[in-house]
């Protein structure tokens, strides 16, 4: 197998406030847009041509692939929201129809291992389709996947958010030509739901598996190596970073360090260095662990750094700033005085004077001096977040702050845990966050002000 499609085409609507300037799968992971890793890693484990489906912002998924070599990379687009299946239709012209092939979502984040193994099972084996899986451990729940019956190393059967199922489909999947007629007779609906269930109305690719066990066909099953995160909501970008950091971190045994990179004498540094071309680590600088500097970066005058810490190229992070553990700093960035992140930022982004930021920050986000997140309930509770209606109860990152792209905060802002600041909108100074705020919006505080007549008289003289 050397072929494979990689779907990139969804609206990506549960991902606001991140899915309104780019399609979700080029959502940047440690820096890189995660579609582009994981390309990289079906290139590294043998697939030499990919068919990319766009449509949402399709020209940024072109753009996250800028440049990528060695193999060859071909686009086709798709209108609206037709599903899964719909979109493997669509790429299926572009194959070599007699060929096996594979199919991934671009939006999930996970090891080399996991990549090289499932495609190492699809091309030893003769069944007509392959299935990721990985066990859905509590206090995950069972409802939230599409999820998958196991037995041994089999599906034996799989079902729209089920109550039942173990195991979840992860979106990647390997199919022979023996698999066509079951993905193109797809009813466009996932039917094999449990009693009362109500699926989307998509041409789901689950629902093609399900056919081709019906039918008979075996389907084996490949479990997830390490971790698998699938990109759906905006807390998951929080999850995919650091998961990928802590195993760049672990696997890092061994200074890298660039020629014309400097470090100065009066650093501590507690870990090995990743440092590229012409970037600097100055005095009283403190790194706590390993950590990953880019090009043209300084890292100078007393910043403190976490362990597992990925900070990008052309990038500032200074004058006793705090960056913590398994945080990543984007391209292009400026952490500054007194400032402290724990979190994600993306490329353009500044932090100064003084703030505390939590969660994520969106692209050439202005973070205003003294903007503070609130990060725990007074009920020491962990946030419910709804997302199109639904409550949602995030594993990771449930009392984070997610500031959408290109917005702003003035000074003394606060938001308080969970709240979703949308793209382009902007928090006037002294504003408390209690609620989240749609896209596109500006928000001022009205204050009511008193005047009295004032002066020496007061006081007596």
């Amino acid at each position: 197998m050397n072929q494979a499609i990689v779907l990139a085409a969804g609206a990506g609507t549960r991902f606001w406030p991140y899915n309104e300037v780019r399609n979700k799968c080029t959502t940047p992971v440690v820096n890189e847009p995660a579609i582009r890793r994981l390309i990289r890693q079906l290139h590294e484990a043998g697939i030499r041509r990919v068919t990319v489906v766009t449509g949402t912002h399709g020209a940024s998924v072109r753009a996250a692939l800028h440049g990528l070599q060695g193999l060859e990379i071909a686009f086709v687009g798709v209108q609206g929201t037709p599903g899964t299946a719909a979109c493997v239709q669509a790429a299926l012209p572009l194959l070599d129809s007699k060929s096996p092939f594979g199919v991934f979502y671009g939006d999930i984040v996970t090891t080399q291992a996991t990549i090289s193994r499932f495609l190492e099972a699809a091309r030893g084996g003769d069944a007509p389709a392959v299935a990721l899986v990985q066990p859905i451990v509590p206090p995950e729940r069972n409802i939230d996947w599409l999820g998958a019956h196991v037995t041994g190393a089999r599906v034996e059967y799989v079902e729209g958010h089920s109550r039942d199922c173990k195991h979840r489909l992860c979106g990647a999947y390997a199919f022979t030509d023996a698999a066509l007629s079951a993905i193109q007779d797809n009813p466009g609906i996932m039917t094999h739901v449990p009693v009362g269930g109500m699926p989307p109305g998509e041409a789901e690719l689950a629902q093609s598996i399900q056919t081709l066990i019906d039918d008979g066909a075996q389907v084996l099953a490949v479990e997830v190596e390490g971790y698998l995160v699938d990109m759906d909501k905006a807390w998951h970008i929080l999850e995919a970073n650091r998961q990928v950091l802590d195993d760049m971190s672990r696997t890092l045994q061994e200074n890298r360090i660039h020629p014309t990179a400097r470090i100065h004498d009066g650093a501590e540094i507690r870990g090995h260095v990743v440092i590229g071309e012409g970037s600097e680590i100055g005095n009283r600088v403190v790194i706590d662990g390993n950590v990953f500097i880019g090009r043209n970066t300084r890292v100078v005058n007393g910043a403190i750094v976490g362990k597992a810490v990925a900070i990008g190229d052309q990038t500032r992070v200074s004058d006793y700033c705090l960056v913590g553990a398994c945080s990543v700093v984007g391209n292009r960035c400026i952490v500054g005085h007194g400032a402290e992140l724990d979190g994600v930022m993306f490329d353009g982004a500044y932090l100064y004077h003084y703030c505390e930021i939590s969660g994520v920050v969106g692209q050439s986000v202005d973070i205003g001096a003294a903007t503070v997140c609130g990060t725990l309930r007074f009920d020491d509770a962990e946030t419910i977040h709804r997302v199109k209606g639904r409550r949602e109860f995030p594993l990771h990152g449930a009392d984070a702050t997610y500031f959408g792209d290109f917005s702003r905060t003035g000074v003394n802002v606060i938001t308080q845990p969970g709240v979703k600041i949308g793209a382009y909108t902007c928090i006037g100074p002294g504003v408390v966050v209690y609620e989240d705020v749609p896209s596109r919006k500006l928000l001022l505080l009205k204050q009511e002000l008193v005047e009295k007549d004032w002066g020496p008289e007061r006081y007596g003289w």
